[in-house]
């Protein structure tokens, strides 16, 4: 399975927060969409991902979200993938790298963010598919 395949099953929409915005406008809308990271945005380019473990270093070092920019606090130097790289080649990333999150690059153009939930759920519903295909196959169905 290719990552484009992903991207277009759970839709293309980005969720993305401008790099002068304040962490707590960041975590507002990562509690509000229920993910784990958000994009960061400065004129149109993707420029840095904000996390869960950013926001808890951020308290660390901080101990405030709502006097310190996105831009001083996120994760700036992205891997990222295109959506002909195989599913496998990004869980390998992911895993390598320890990272949950890899935004999709088509042609220069950000197009999506796949996370280890998505591979996960391409994962699990393969194997759901495989063990049924062997129960059928093995009770001559």
């Amino acid at each position: 399975m290719k990552v484009k395949d992903i991207l277009k099953d759970k839709g293309l929409e980005v969720i993305a927060i401008h790099s002068d915005a304040m962490v707590d406008s960041a975590v507002k809308k990562m509690v509000e969409r229920n993910i784990g990271a958000i994009l960061v945005m400065e004129e149109g380019h993707c420029v840095g991902l904000f996390t869960e473990r950013d926001v808890l270093r951020c308290w660390t070092r901080h101990n405030s979200f709502d006097k310190v920019a996105i831009k001083d606090v996120m994760s700036k130097d992205l891997l990222v993938i295109e959506p002909d790289n195989d599913l496998d080649y990004a869980m390998a990333i992911m895993t390598n790298k320890q990272i949950r999150h890899l935004p999709v690059i088509d042609e220069g153009r950000l197009v999506g963010v796949v996370s280890m939930r998505d591979v996960v759920k391409y994962h699990t519903g393969n194997l759901e598919a495989e063990v049924h295909y062997l129960k059928d196959y093995i009770l001559g169905s």
